[in-house]
């Protein structure tokens, strides 16, 4: 089983139907990218607590994990249905970025991610 974007969304769409849960406004895809940044924070609790080679060693911690990461998934995909954005939109979005981030060479972002004491020592 391998779901495309849209296949994702429409899922969404079905479990809130299901639960009769808010209607999907852009007022409140605003709340499901908050759940999955609190969803995200569970990800990476995994991640602290467990370690990197659990999650890929232990069956028990695997599952959990990717379970939080469907979490993350869900909620981005519900966001996205609040504000209409189609698998096909995010699709052609995602292959436009990905062939702009295939000819960049990165170097431009270095100065965001320089430590601000080094600069601070170069102007001593």
């Amino acid at each position: 089983m391998d779901f495309t974007i849209s296949e994702l969304i429409a899922k969404q769409q079905k479990l809130r139907e299901a639960h009769d849960w808010d209607p999907h406004i852009p007022e409140n895809g605003r709340n499901s990218l908050l759940w999955s940044v609190d969803e995200l924070g569970e990800v990476i609790a995994i991640i602290k607590k467990k370690g990197d080679r659990a999650i890929i060693d232990n069956p028990v911690v695997r599952a959990h994990f990717v379970e939080e990461v469907a979490d993350v998934i869900m909620y981005l995909c519900d966001m996205m249905d609040c504000y209409s954005i189609t698998g096909e939109e995010f699709s052609a979005a995602y292959d436009a970025k990905w062939k702009r981030n295939m000819t960049r060479s990165w170097s431009e972002n270095a100065s965001l991610y320089e430590d601000a004491s080094d600069k601070v020592k170069d102007k001593e």
